[in-house]
Parts: structure tokens; C-alpha cells; sequence
């Protein structure tokens, strides 16, 4: 006897059968996952409200089904591919969130419901984007800006409230720029072909890629495009507008019930092709951007890619072993704490202290206005025209802050190294959460040792040349940044699991891991990652040139070290890190690792 369906359930079956309607397709179905929202084939994923069925995140999950299902019924991926700019990065981004801004237009002028879950959707996107902590033109997400200009042109609906003050910043030189092109996207709204024409002039007057350039893209031999699903849908311009955690991979079709404890939410809505702005010059082929521009694409320039993006994956602790098991895993890190614990415990209260003394409030007292200084009350009344008797509480130079601790799950960890940084992740996750600092806690390895499946699909094309990464990735999130530290604890259990460790891809990790606080509205960001060794897997090696691998994690940390405003910082076990990373520290025994995570981390907020 099948167990009853619970409200999650039928509110999910509710959004299936809503999606299938708008997009006029039976074959389209609705997952509900952990983080982020996407599409594969005819699957749309959209972030769980949890079983608590949290009105906001019900409301964005409408919002995001809604999208997708209008992508599927008004645009033609082929079409859109084929008019799309070659280069991928801020041209590319600017164009698929025009076309998305073209469908929901369409879908939001047909129907009132959709109207309203597409204006949800709209908040959702600005508050997980860098557009909503933007303070200078340069630091304003090109392609998040285009799309609610246009979404205004076109819809007569104003951008949602967090966003009007970084639109104000590059409204006048996108308007001087591409005003007519703006004002005549509303004319072809139902012409894909005709619209693409136009939002190539407009890419053409934003000088994001030359006149004349040709748009149709040159596939490499072999290739699995990232932009496509099962079937040949592409879902690229709605899965980036709906914030999926990364281009480079698709999550998991699977379904999955969230923890206890999960309605809390993360709003994990990551629009990757903005990344995060910083300063200089686009560094693709594509002719820079004027002055008054200088967004950075989502991922460095490189020759660097994944054979196939298919069998890749991002999961939590929970679908990955069931609630019992994690209940042993945690047990047994338990007792691995019980011995390695206290000194790591010790000098976590002493960066406690010293944060906590850094928040502490102080005031400035004998000043002419602020707050009654209530030790001045007899002033007060003995001499009442006395001015000098209140006090003004000083700013404090402590920034919002959140801390990303990446893990290498590499079978190297295996045995007393990882237990030393399960045990130090989860020290630091209780001291910063009291401290108010939110904290991440991510893993990265492969499904596979040797290769997988995406080894498997290479083998069956008949092993072209150069085919770059043949393995398939699992990025495992073990603590989201928004989640309490005690609805996570037993998931941290799963670094204990047998099996678990294989290989380790560095360099795409580090994306990941980036993209997702790129997109957190903290307004200081740090990421770090633990590793005992260079990127490994035999597979990609053997197949490609022997540097492939640590060449682009080199690409991925110059770029971030160079453009991005996260802060990284590295600790190497057993193997210097200090090549790669510009601030990083290698030590030589894992037994230092506790020490070595609280120092770095100590010495990160004595800078500012």
C-alpha cells in the first residue's frame, strides 16, 4: 500500500500539471530540488518551499515553473542558438536574458497568474544577484540590468525595489546606448527572429561584440553543449535567468524531500552570467566594453571544458545516504571529535573573542545630539541649557561576512585528514554562527574513479581528440550558508562515508564555490578552500595533455584573485599550495589543520 501523498506532493503534481498547460506539452514534468532552478530535456527543477510549504519560497517556485514552461512553448532553442553571439560571457548573457524577458513577457500579457508568479520570481532573482548590493556603475550586473529594463519596456511592470538603485546608476548610458533598439523590442515580441535581430544591434550599440560579427556558433567535434538537456531542449536562457548554482552542470532529475528543518530556505538563485563585477577589462576576444563598463563574464578565459556536462551532479548529504545512516556517520565523527576536538575548540573561542570584540558597540559621549546619555541625567537637571549630554553610538567597521569552507573529498583525504576537516568545519560552523558570520560547507569529488559515464559517452563517440574533462563531478553542499548550524551537524557525518572519497577536479570546484557567494547579498565574502593535492583524474589525463587539469585551476584562481571581490585563501596539506595561490598557507601534518583554518581566518578579519 502506497504511502498517502503529503502536501508537498500534491503542491508538486499542482505545478506539473500547471507547467504542462502553459507550456501545451503532457511530456513536461516539475522535480522539486534542494538548491536553484534549471531544466533538462523535459524536466523542470525548481527550488523546494519545503514541507512547511513557506509562502515566499511557494510563491518563487510558481514563479520559476512558470518561466521554464513558457520557454518550452514560445522560444525555439535552435533559433536562438543560432543567432546567439559565438563567445559565451556578458554578450551572451545580455542576449538570453532578453529572450527570457521577451517569453515571460508573452506568458505575463496572456495570463494574470502567471503575471503575478513571474513578478515573485523577479524579487527572487534580485535578491540572490549582485545587482542588489551594486553601489558604482561598475559593479552593476550588465545582463540583470538589460533584462529588467526590457522586462519594464515590455511589460509596463517596474523593477522590484531592490534593483532601482543600481538600475539608476547605468540606466542613462544603456538608454544613450541602445535607447531605439529598447523602444522597438515591444514591436517584434512575437517574432523570435525578428526580436534576435534586434537584440543583436543592441549588443552591437552596448559595444559587447563588433559589427557585422557572425552569430552562428561552431561546435567542437564531440561536444556535449551544456546549454542542451536531454532531447536537444535548451533550457540555457531560462535556467540562467531562474538562477541555476552553475552553467557547468545539471542538477539531479531525482526529487528530493528536504531535511527537517529545510522550509528555513536558501533563495539560492545564483545568475551566473553576471558574476561578480570588479574592476578592469573584459579579458574575451570580444572588442571591451567602453570605459563606464567593466563586468567581468562568469568563468576566465580558457580552452579548458567538460567533455559532457550531463552526468554531473550537486547534491546534498540526504540524497546521498538515508537519514539512519548519516545518524551513524554523525556518531562515529562524534567520537573522532572527542580526541581531536579541544584544541581546535580552544582557538575558536579565541577567534570568537576577538570577532566578538570587533562587533562590540561603543559609543562617543559629550555630544550636542543622539541619545540621552543617562549617566548625564543630573546634568540635565541641574543644568538643563547644557548641550554636551548625549551620546552617539560609532560605526562599527565589522562587515556583514560570509565564509565558504570548500573541502577536498578526494580519496587522499581519506582516514585522518578528513576527520581533522569535518571536525574543523564543524567547530568553525558553531563559532562563526554565534558570532553572526553565516558559513558554508562544500565538498567536491567524482561520481567515478577513472572516469564514468561521461568516460563511457567518449569511448562511444569513438574517442575524439582533446575532449577535455571525462569524468563526472558530484559538488556536495553539506551546509548551506543560510541553514543553522543544528539542522546541518548530522550531514557533516557524510565525509565519514566509505566510498565517498575518489577524485578530485579542483578547478571547476572552485567555480562552483565561487558563483554561489557571488551570489550571496553579504557584503564581504571569503572563500576557503582545504586540499592535500593537485587536481587528479586519470582519465582527463590521460586523454588530454598532462598539465590540463592544474592549468585551469591556475586560470580559475588567477581569475578570481585578479577580478573578483571574494576573498580566497587556501590551505594546502602535505603539498604546497602557495604556487596557485596568492595567500595560502601549506602545512605539513593534518593535525595542524584546525589551527591553520582559525589562524587564516583570524588574520582575514584583522584586515579590515
Amino acid at each position: 500500500m502506497s504511502a498517502p501523498a503529503t502536501n508537498l506532493d500534491r503542491f508538486r503534481a499542482a505545478l506539473a500539471s500547471t507547467a504542462r498547460a502553459i507550456a501545451r506539452d503532457a511530456a513536461v514534468e516539475v522535480a522539486l530540488a534542494s538548491e536553484g532552478a534549471s531544466a533538462a530535456g523535459k524536466t523542470i527543477r525548481v527550488l523546494s518551499p519545503g514541507n512547511g510549504l513557506e509562502p515566499r519560497l511557494v510563491a518563487e517556485a510558481r514563479g520559476a515553473a512558470d518561466a521554464h514552461a513558457l520557454m518550452f512553448r514560445y522560444s525555439d532553442p535552435a533559433l536562438h542558438a543560432a543567432r546567439a553571439p559565438r563567445v559565451e560571457g556578458e554578450a551572451r548573457g545580455v542576449f538570453d536574458a532578453l529572450e527570457a524577458a521577451r517569453v515571460e513577457a508573452l506568458g505575463a500579457r496572456a495570463m494574470a497568474g502567471v503575471r503575478a508568479n513571474l513578478s515573485e520570481l523577479a524579487e527572487a532573482r534580485v535578491r540572490g544577484d549582485a545587482i542588489g548590493r551594486a553601489r558604482t556603475a561598475e559593479e552593476v550586473p550588465l545582463a540583470s540590468a538589460v533584462a529588467l529594463i526590457a522586462r519594464e519596456r515590455l511589460t509596463g511592470e517596474a523593477p522590484p525595489a531592490g534593483a532601482k538603485a543600481a538600475i539608476e546608476l547605468v540606466a542613462p548610458w544603456i538608454e544613450e546606448k541602445a535607447g531605439p533598439e529598447l523602444d522597438a523590442l515591444a514591436l517584434t515580441i512575437d517574432d523570435q527572429a525578428a526580436f534576435a535581430t534586434l537584440a543583436q544591434r543592441l549588443l552591437e550599440d552596448l559595444e559587447l561584440v563588433e559589427p557585422g560579427q557572425p552569430s552562428e556558433p561552431e561546435p567542437e567535434a564531440g561536444e556535449d553543449e551544456p546549454n542542451e538537456g536531454e532531447g536537444g531542449e535548451d533550457a540555457d536562457s531560462a535556467e540562467e535567468q531562474d538562477g541555476s548554482a552553475g552553467g557547468e552542470m545539471d542538477m539531479r532529475a531525482e526529487q528530493s524531500e528536504p531535511e527537517a528543518g529545510e522550509e528555513e530556505g536558501e533563495s539560492t538563485l545564483d545568475l551566473d552570467d553576471e558574476g561578480e563585477a570588479a574592476e578592469g577589462q573584459e579579458g574575451d576576444e570580444r572588442a571591451a566594453p567602453t570605459a563606464g563598463r567593466r563586468n567581468w563574464a562568469d568563468s576566465p578565459a580558457t580552452d579548458y571544458r567538460a567533455f559532457t556536462t550531463q552526468y554531473d551532479e550537486v547534491v546534498t548529504a540526504t540524497e546521498l545516504c538515508d537519514d539512519e545512516e548519516l545518524g551513524r556517520l554523525r556518531a562515529y565523527l562524534d567520537q573522532q571529535m572527542a580526541s581531536l576536538g579541544g584544541v581546535v575548540t580552544r582557538l575558536a573561542n579565541r577567534l570568537q573573542r576577538r570577532l566578538m570584540a570587533q562587533q562590540a558597540r561603543s559609543w562617543d559621549f559629550d555630544q550636542e545630539e543622539g541619545l540621552l546619555d543617562a549617566a548625564r541625567l543630573a546634568r540635565v537637571v541641574t543644568s538643563p541649557g547644557h548641550s554636551l549630554s548625549y551620546k552617539v553610538e560609532r560605526d562599527t567597521e565589522f562587515k556583514d561576512t560570509v565564509v565558504s569552507l570548500l573541502i577536498d573529498n578526494s580519496g587522499s583525504m581519506r582516514g585522518r585528514p578528513i576527520s581533522i576537516a569535518a571536525t574543523s568545519a564543524d567547530i568553525l560552523a558553531r563559532t562563526l554562527e554565534r558570532c553572526g558570520v553565516a558559513t558554508e560547507i562544500l565538498g567536491f569529488t567524482t561520481r567515478a574513479w577513472k572516469g564514468g559515464q561521461a568516460k563511457e559517452a567518449w569511448l562511444g563517440a569513438g574517442r575524439p581528440l582533446h575532449p577535455g574533462r571525462l569524468n563526472d563531478l558530484r559538488h556536495i553542499v553539506y551546509k548551506r550558508a543560510d541553514q543553522p548550524y543544528r539542522h546541518a551537524r548530522k550531514s557533516l557525518g557524510l565525509m565519514m562515508r566509505e566510498g565517498l572519497l575518489k577524485e578530485n577536479i579542483d578547478g571547476e570546484a572552485l567555480l562552483w564555490a565561487h558563483n554561489r557567494l557571488a551570489a550571496r547579498p553579504e557584503e564581504r565574502r571569503i572563500l576557503m578552500v582545504i586540499s592535500d593535492g593537485a587536481p587528479v583524474d586519470d582519465s582527463t589525463a590521460s586523454a588530454n595533455d598532462g598539465g590540463y587539469l592544474e592549468r585551469h585551476l591556475g586560470q580559475v584562481i588567477d581569475w578570481i584573485e585578479s577580478r573578483s571581490s571574494v576573498e580566497l585563501v587556501a590551505i594546502g596539506i602535505g603539498h604546497d599550495v602557495t604556487r596557485y595561490y596568492s595567500r595560502a598557507v601549506t602545512i605539513m601534518d593534518a593535525e595542524q589543520l584546525g589551527g591553520a583554518l582559525i589562524g587564516q581566518l583570524a588574520a582575514l578579519f584583522d584586515t579590515r
